[in-house]
């Protein structure tokens, strides 16, 4: 039976009416123009920008989501907000009659996750797709990208799958949708998304997984130039250099330090994660809450709901991680600052798209809009039996 329990929410999302962000700088509207929908703190963003594109415009309805990504998206606006109250004229005033070359969609996940305790399949924001093609109706960009987790696929035996499938191609789209594990494209994460790629010319193919030998693991993502720290210790210079190439990218020639301050934990708690083994859980009742291997990539990485509790143990100190080593291992380049305290900056870095995935993802796009050939895997006919 379907658990039908009312939805927790986040008491941080904003209730009132549309609020515009202004952008740090002026947007480069010289480059191909992307809208950021369900945006989050910017995982599609950073990946867009790095491969050549400008997010004109974000929406989200967590300020705080909105104010990370602001600060650290040149030229992005941020439309602060329930998605529904979006309307043309609002994406319009700061549009102009300006092209759009594609809208993602980090559409919420939480009633489609296996790991909410809570799912059940008329969970109201598992509709909130409806929003994304309504404002891609309207706008009418050249591609849409839509994310969701593995278990979009399952629930209500397909139907989510099947129906956004279907009215992302009634609006003008060739569709294209497989389950990509972000560590077959070098995040040092399992992490098992969903993506629908609709394109109007052309056909799509998902850019190749990696060669084994780059992929990457948790150790190489948070152990060696981040310094130690105690419980409740925060440290603001690196300890050395970086350490490999995985570190160099996300470093990215950074001397400054931001995130870097570990939970305040009670002593019960260090002894706990202290005598874990790395790769085991730290509590019988929650088998997901583990130490992590540094020799192996993390498990996924959620926002852990609206409550303190810290998801991984450091597989080297007796501490939770620090919001800077969660975003590492998301693959947000260390220059990405984060607001809003710990728990709002694990909703962050637990939701977003990994920047490295998204930017392998829009470089491939780009190439296609471009008029390039573009080589590749085709989509998941089977998808269910990749789960």
């Amino acid at each position: 039976m379907e658990n039908e329990s009312n939805v927790e929410e986040n008491s941080y999302y904003w209730k009132d009416g549309l609020k515009i962000l202004e952008p740090a700088s002026e947007p480069d509207y010289s480059k191909p123009l992307h809208i950021d929908l369900f945006s989050g703190c910017g995982g599609f963003s950073c990946g867009f920008e790095e491969a050549g594109f400008q997010t004109l415009i974000a929406n989200d309805i967590h300020p705080q989501s909105l104010k990370s990504l602001t600060f650290n998206i040149n030229g992005s606006f941020g439309i602060l907000g329930d998605v529904k109250k979006v309307q043309e004229k609002n994406i319009k005033k700061i549009l102009g009659n300006k092209k759009v070359s594609v809208i993602t969609a980090g559409v919420p996940c939480q009633g489609f996750s296996l790991t909410n305790k809570k799912r059940f399949a008329d969970d109201p924001r598992n509709f909130l797709f409806k929003e994304f093609l309504r404002i891609s109706q309207f706008i009418k960009p050249d591609a849409v990208i839509l994310e969701n987790v593995a278990g979009l696929v399952s629930t209500k035996d397909g139907f989510f799958k099947e129906a956004i499938q279907s009215e992302i191609e009634k609006i003008g789209y060739n569709v294209s949708f497989k389950l990509l594990n972000a560590y077959d494209y070098g995040v040092p994460q399992t992490r098992k998304r969903v993506f629908f790629v609709g394109v109007k010319k052309n056909k799509w193919l998902f850019p190749s997984p990696i060669e084994e030998r780059f992929k990457t693991n948790a150790g190489q993502a948070i152990i060696g130039d981040l310094p130690e720290l105690k419980s409740n210790e925060e440290k603001t210079e690196y300890l050395g250099k970086a350490e490999n190439s995985l570190q160099r990218h996300l470093r990215n020639k950074r001397r400054l330090l931001k995130n870097h301050k570990a939970p305040n934990h009670p002593d019960e708690t260090i002894k706990k994660i202290a005598s874990t083994i790395p790769g085991q859980p730290m509590y019988e009742r929650f088998p997901q809450r583990i130490r992590l291997d540094s020799s192996k990539p993390s498990p996924t990485q959620v926002c852990g709901g609206i409550r303190p509790q810290f998801q991984f143990g450091h597989p080297t100190q007796p501490r939770g991680l620090s919001i800077r080593e969660r975003a590492r291992i998301q693959t947000f380049k260390d220059n990405f600052v984060f607001f809003g305290g710990l728990c709002q900056e694990r909703i962050q870095t637990g939701n977003a798209v990994p920047p490295v995935l998204s930017r392998i993802l829009a470089e491939q796009l780009h190439d296609l809009l471009s008029g390039k050939k573009i080589e590749g895997i085709q989509d998941s006919e089977q998808l269910l039996m990749e789960l």
